[in-house]
């Protein structure tokens, strides 16, 4: 099957089948927030991107294999509902950028500043800082050897904008120029973009809307 990124709450998942890493994407809870499972085709260990709702299902998704660690992109209450009781089935160790662990209600074993590597078997994520949606927002980073770059943006980045700034310019000039010199900039169009809510996108599809969205200041 094609993998389209298409979820809905109460619905299958969808799988994005890459040679080194599988990406199971499924959405949750009241706010369709988006929670990523990936799995190293190499080790079979297992990593959660935002534990955000519906432990249940999201256990479901993970299966008997268990996770070795879950990643909350930044610290807003919809992303990590469900982060204390994936921790105690799983014994998952947590990252979560440095800025936002305190808002956090579970520990953070890992406090995650930008350019730090996070590993999954012998695959390798990069986090990059992006402050604005919140202080301590990351987004993760697979560089794939076999083909474009993935992006898991939280919400700090979705088709049409960045992320929700609440009508602060400074919090939106700090976003936008993040997102800008930390993705934009560095990774190519063919970049797949994983979003914390909604469905997803590709870098070329957006770029040519930048300065759209640095006019209208959201």
């Amino acid at each position: 099957m094609t993998y389209s990124g298409a979820v809905k709450v109460g619905g299958p998942a969808d799988v994005h089948e890459l040679q080194d890493l599988m990406i199971t994407k499924i959405a949750v809870g009241p706010m369709d927030n988006n929670a990523y499972l990936l799995r190293c085709r190499a080790t079979d260990e297992q990593l959660l991107i935002d534990a955000a709702n519906d432990a249940g299902t999201l256990l479901g998704m993970i299966g008997d294999d268990g996770i070795a660690s879950v990643v909350t992109t930044h610290r807003h209450g919809d992303h990590w509902q469900a982060l204390a009781e994936v921790v105690a089935a799983t014994h998952a160790r947590t990252y979560a950028g440095r800025e936002d662990a305190e808002g956090i209600p579970v520990p953070t074993d890992v406090p995650v500043d930008d350019g730090d590597t996070i590993r999954v078997g012998r695959v390798e994520l990069t986090a990059r800082h992006l402050v604005g949606h919140t202080p301590g927002s990351i987004a993760l980073v697979y560089d794939d050897p076999h083909g474009h770059a993935h992006v898991f943006t939280g919400d700090c980045l979705f088709p049409g904008g960045v992320g929700n700034t609440h009508k602060d310019p400074k919090a939106f000039a700090s976003l936008i120029r993040d997102v800008e010199t930390k993705i934009f900039d560095v990774l190519p169009d063919e970049t797949w973009v994983y979003p914390g809510h909604g469905n997803d996108t590709t870098l070329g599809a957006e770029r040519p809307h930048l300065p759209e969205w640095r006019a209208r200041g959201w």
